[in-house]
């Protein structure tokens, strides 16, 4: 890791006690996610079915204009290969077989298991781990893997707000609900460029273990920067993870034919999702809740928001969950074939100038 000394082989033996995971347990959590998956899918179908005041609910589903569901299903299928371009930007020596399986793997346990963010990262750094990759290498680029995805989240949450509070897209313009979350975002893009430095000056000369955790903490973040703001046509992957997810929701308001403004679903979206935090698996019935009371908020109706949440919901845990478990269990078919990393992009730039200099010197 460029900037930082190598770690001591006890760091390294925690690192691989800290991502390891017993394979049966993890096959067995994904199992038992799944199942319970269909299980809470089915109750909500029945509790649409039973109860007299979510009967409309049904009927809105029901006539829900099928080319607009089919476009939702397409665009959380591009939202998942925008995670795989993600991933394999991050880890860019990953075989790219290999690092999509894996990526698709991680938004499996994501959607199945009551895992977050992180700890579907963690599932996709054991898979690198067993392969044979360094501990501590992997733990660093999960980390910028996860930041990188958290940032375009935060930057999204502050531009619709701001967007909205200045007039600039349509929406509801009080302050709770744009400036604020708006604010809140663009606060939270800075103080993570602001740590760094910040962190710099109070670890400089001070040695132990609080400070080297600082030091690899901005070292990690640096790197995220790196990757965020370097140009690199594979940034569009993150975006595009997040974006895609966003225009399936959106959608699902178009198949109903009561579209709110698209900046409105991006911010009951990003802050109804931390209602994900809550250990249940695929968010069933929390984030649901939380959509809904988000869009009546922002002066959608209920059962409008109900109808397009429930179908996005369906749509956005059963295509990475079924298309991630896929993956897992090719890759733990594959587990004992050696992997062939790849050159980096910037190795492949330098062996093609290399390339076209003997070609120039061999035609002069």
């Amino acid at each position: 890791m460029p900037g930082l000394a190598p770690p001591t082989d006890d760091y390294e033996a925690a690192e691989a006690e800290n991502l390891s995971l017993d394979e049966r347990k993890a096959t067995r959590n994904l199992l038992h996610g799944l199942i319970a998956l269909a299980i809470l899918v089915l109750l909500v179908i029945g509790l649409i079915l039973a109860v007299p005041g979510l009967h409309q609910v049904g009927h809105e589903i029901d006539h829900m204009a099928f080319t607009w569901v089919a476009l939702a299903v397409v665009l959380e299928v591009l939202s998942c290969v925008g995670y795989i371009i993600a991933f394999l930007q991050v880890f860019e020596r990953a075989p790219i077989r290999f690092g999509a399986r894996v990526a698709l793997s991680e938004l499996a346990f994501g959607a199945a298991v009551s895992l977050g963010g992180a700890g579907s990262i963690a599932v996709g750094a054991w898979l690198l781990v067993e392969r044979g990759l360094k501990p501590a290498r992997v733990a660093e680029r999960s980390a910028v893997l996860f930041l990188l995805t958290s940032a375009i989240n935060v930057l999204t949450l502050g531009a619709a707000g701001l967007a909205v509070w200045f007039g600039l897209l349509p929406g509801t313009n009080e302050m709770l609900l744009s400036l604020v979350p708006g604010c809140i975002g663009l606060l939270v893009f800075l103080a993570f460029l602001a740590l760094p430095p910040i962190s710099d000056r109070i670890t400089d000369g001070r040695s132990g273990r609080a400070a080297q955790w600082m030091r690899v903490t901005s070292e990690t973040i640096r790197a995220t920067e790196r990757v965020l703001f370097r140009w690199d046509w594979r940034v569009v992957g993150a975006i595009g993870y997040l974006w895609f997810d966003i225009a399936v929701l959106w959608v699902c308001f178009e198949a109903i034919g009561h579209p709110p403004p698209l900046a409105v679903v991006i911010l009951a979206y990003q802050i109804g999702y931390l209602s994900n935090l809550v250990p249940i698996p695929g968010g069933i019935g929390v984030l649901d809740g939380s959509f809904v009371g988000m869009f009546v908020l922002y002066s959608v109706g209920a059962t409008v928001a109900t109808s397009a949440t429930i179908v996005y919901h369906a749509i956005s845990l059963w295509i990475p969950a079924t298309w991630g478990t896929i993956s897992f269990i090719l890759l733990r078919r594959s587990r004992n074939e050696p992997l062939e990393l790849r050159a980096t992009m910037t190795e492949r730039r330098e062996a093609r100038r290399a390339r076209r200099a003997e070609q120039r010197q061999a035609a002069g």
